[in-house]
């Protein structure tokens, strides 16, 4: 980028405090969570963005990407930075826009949509509805710093999950408006069916602006935690409320020993040797499962209720991906893996995984209901890295034997695992950014010279 670049993107914003060039904070703003996985770690750890842009308007957003386009200068779109994938990180240098300040809350509508901007933290976003009556259907473990924009470029679902499905399921957003990246960017609303066009894209087709986003009404939540002898009790146990209809649940996670040993901060509720089951449900049954981890052979380490995001402890600090985080500080010779194993056939699956790789693949479930409304146990293992050929070999295996893997360690939306086998977020790239201006190198599939001569 050139000083003339510069001064045409300080036209494009009404501050010029808000393009910055200081060393250290465009460092900061090129980095996620990437880190994670030692074959990203090693790919990106020298990509940076040469100045970071801070729109606050949706009328800023298509000023800069007309600059962008017209000085052909790359565009890496950021949320809060909480994403594993290095979805953030922008590989051929040009800007981040960083969303952060577009975080207005628009609405709460009676009918339960939140309309908001896509910086808003989800944390923000869930107290506001529940002050409304309403909650969020799902949302990461991050919460507390994920952005909305954030979460629907580059995650999937999580807490609530086992309730309500991922992101991509039963309609849980609304509609997206997007800023394209041609001469003239367009503002384009895309609802219903159309929202996959651009959901869980990395930025890469488009730049989100506003957001519809379905809730589900609120609910008066309890933890609690369960530990058992074996896993196999725990599976067993967490499996039964998992998929049963009686139950009013959140989030149901089960882990593997010594997984629950990195838990250092709630150790009180850990058992040496144990496998524990982590479990948000509603109030009203808390002691109804009690009294069925007992009789399951379990012992209740913690039952409290659940206040919102500032309970202490606060057992979603510790599921989704923030058990690989708190493993690896534990152990960093782990990293680990996105898997999804079958019902039916999950035992035996668990058992083959076990007999080939034995600790160096250690079992952490996350319960979730899939796009046809069955739930299923969903995995977030962490697996000891050793070499890239070894984590092949294990993500090899599980697909030899059934179990699905969404693989962490690409840094392309094809290889992250919730890439539309219809195509359509590719197309859409075509449409709305023919230049390949946006994200550039993290749609593997998008050629250039393939736009069609029409766009």
């Amino acid at each position: 980028m050139t000083p003339d670049d510069l001064e045409a993107l300080t036209l494009c914003i009404a501050s010029p405090t808000r393009l910055i060039t200081q060393p250290q904070t465009v460092q900061r703003l090129s980095r996620d969570f990437y880190w994670y996985s030692p074959v990203l770690k090693k790919l990106l750890d020298d990509k940076l963005a040469e100045a970071v842009v801070q729109p606050i308007s949706t009328g800023e957003v298509v000023a800069v990407l007309r600059t962008c386009y017209r000085r052909r200068i790359p565009v890496t779109a950021r949320g809060a930075g909480t994403g594993n994938y290095g979805q953030a990180i922008p590989l051929e240098g040009g800007i981040v826009l960083d969303l952060a300040a577009m975080d207005t809350i628009h609405e709460i509508t009676p009918d339960g949509i939140a309309i908001a901007g896509p910086g808003v933290r989800l944390g923000v976003l869930e107290t506001t509805a529940r002050e409304a009556g309403w909650e969020l259907r799902c949302y990461p473990s991050t919460i507390a710093k994920a952005s909305l924009g954030g979460f629907l470029g580059g995650g999937s679902g999580g807490i609530g999950s086992v309730a309500h499905g991922g992101l991509r399921d039963f309609q849980t957003v609304r509609a997206i408006e997007v800023v394209t990246m041609e001469a003239e960017p367009r503002i384009v609303l895309h609802e219903g069916e159309a929202v996959h066009d651009v959901l869980h894209a990395w930025g890469t087709n488009g730049i989100m602006t506003k957001i519809w986003l379905a809730l589900v009404p609120a609910e008066a939540w309890a933890q609690c935690v369960v530990a058992f002898d074996t896993f196999d009790q725990a599976f067993h146990f967490s499996e039964k409320i998992a998929t049963g209809d009686d139950w009013t649940k959140r989030l149901v996670t089960a882990f593997e020993w010594p997984i629950p040993a990195a838990f250092t901060p709630i150790a009180a509720c850990m058992r040496e040797g144990k496998a524990v089951v982590f479990f948000m449900i509603a109030s009203a049954q808390l002691d109804i499962l009690t009294a069925a981890a007992l009789d399951a052979g379990g012992e209740v380490t913690l039952a409290a209720p659940y206040t919102g995001i500032r309970t202490q402890p606060l057992l979603s600090d510790y599921t989704w991906n923030h058990t690989t985080l708190w493993f690896m500080k534990y152990d960093p010779a782990f990293t680990y893996l996105q898997c999804g194993f079958s019902p039916g056939e999950a035992r035996s699956q668990f058992a083959r995984l076990k007999a080939r790789f034995a600790g160096d693949f250690l079992l952490h479930l996350e319960f979730m209901k899939n796009g046809a409304g069955i739930v299923i146990p969903g995995s977030i293992p962490v697996v000891r890295f050793t070499t890239e050929e070894r984590l092949n070999e294990m993500i090899d295996f599980c697909r030899s034997i059934g179990v699905s893997v969404a693989n962490p360690h690409s840094n392309n939306v094809e290889g992250g695992g919730r890439y539309r086998e219809d195509n359509v977020q590719l197309l859409t790239k075509y449409r709305y950014d023919p230049l390949g201006l946006l994200n550039p190198g993290k749609m593997a599939t998008f050629n250039p010279a393939e736009v069609p001569s029409s766009t």
